[in-house]
This record gives C-alpha cells, structure tokens and sequence, in this order.
C-alpha cells in the first residue's frame, strides 16, 4: 500500500478549527488541541440555544398577551379560548405585537373574545 502524507490536510484542518475559534478567552483561541474542545462545546451550546430561543420568545408573547388581556378584564387562558370560539386565528407573535403597539385594536379583540366565549 502506498504511503499517505497528511501534513497538508491536517493543517489546513487545525488552521481553520483556529480561524473558528478566533475571540475565543484563553488558550481556547491558540491551542489546537483547547480550541477543538471549545468550539465542540460552542457548537453544542448553538444546536441547543437555537431551540431554546423559540421557547424564550413563545413564553415573552404569552406574557404580554397575558399582561394586555388583564389589562381588559380577562385572563390569558380566557382570551385565547374566546379568540378560537370567535373563529379569530392570530398566532401569539402577532397578537403581542399588536398587544404593545395598538392597544385600541387588542381591546376590540377582547371584546369579541369576551362576547364569544359568553355565547
């Protein structure tokens, strides 16, 4: 079997595990072997925040419906009921937007809410 010589791959793979990890604190940014181990975790705590964002965000939307809502004399659970009786499909994103920017329109949502909900 011929023989294989490796050098210029396996730079070129801890030059760019280097470039990755530019900024990084300690030897974390110069060490091959610290900076591999670091941008493993990196890499890791990315895969995971990338979830975690979007039940960071769901939880701040409901918070401001919920806060707007009570605001109107209704709970959360309350208004989003009588928002599906009413047949008024807004996600949670757009109705905390509009809860924060327009609180006249979220007020005529909760009275539909409320009149469907009694119906």
């Amino acid at each position: 079997m011929t023989r294989v010589k490796r050098s210029v791959h396996a730079r070129k793979k801890r030059r760019a595990t280097l470039e990755r990890t530019k900024g990084f604190r300690g030897e974390a940014n110069s060490n091959y072997k610290r900076a591999k181990e670091a941008l493993m975790k990196a890499e890791a705590y990315q895969y995971r925040d990338r979830r975690n964002r979007k039940r960071d965000f769901r939880r701040l939307w409901i918070t401001r419906i919920n806060a707007a809502a009570r605001e109107n004399g209704m709970t959360y659970a309350t208004f989003m009921h009588g928002l599906q009786v009413a047949g008024i499909e807004l996600d949670r994103k757009v109705l905390a937007d509009v809860a924060v920017r327009d609180p006249q329109t979220f007020r005529r949502f909760v009275d539909a809410a409320r009149e469907a909900s009694a119906a």
